[in-house]
């Protein structure tokens, strides 16, 4: 199993920032939308600090081709649709990371169907 977290782009800076190296990978969700400064800015903190990044960015953003590791490219759409695109990739990555790992994704340790509420 691998720990990972979502931050928003305006919390990088309180803590996240310190786990970055060259051994740990980020996935950025950056659509062109009101955010995209910032996310970007926080993308260019990784890269100098020699981290993996994989991006799932709006088709043609060749900005963020130049800055990636890797890109996941989604269509343009309004913004309020942006993070319903990007979860489809998310949960497919989530997927590939845990079969290639040998993970049973159909049976997490762990994992009960019902909560007992004592």
């Amino acid at each position: 199993y691998i720990h990972a977290e979502g931050y928003p782009a305006a919390e990088m800076k309180h803590g996240p920032i310190a786990m970055i190296d060259e051994k740990t990978p980020t996935v950025f969700v950056i659509p062109s939308d009101s955010l995209y400064d910032k996310t970007f800015s926080n993308l260019e903190e990784i890269k100098a600090r020699k981290g993996p990044i994989i991006a799932i960015a709006t088709e043609g953003n060749e900005k963020i081709a130049a800055k990636a590791d890797d890109v996941i490219y989604l269509p343009a759409t309004l913004e309020p649709l942006n993070p319903l695109l990007a979860a489809v990739p998310l949960q497919l990555l989530a997927y590939h990371i845990a079969v290639a790992r040998g993970c049973d994704v159909d049976k997490p340790r762990n994992l009960a169907k019902s909560v007992t509420v004592e």
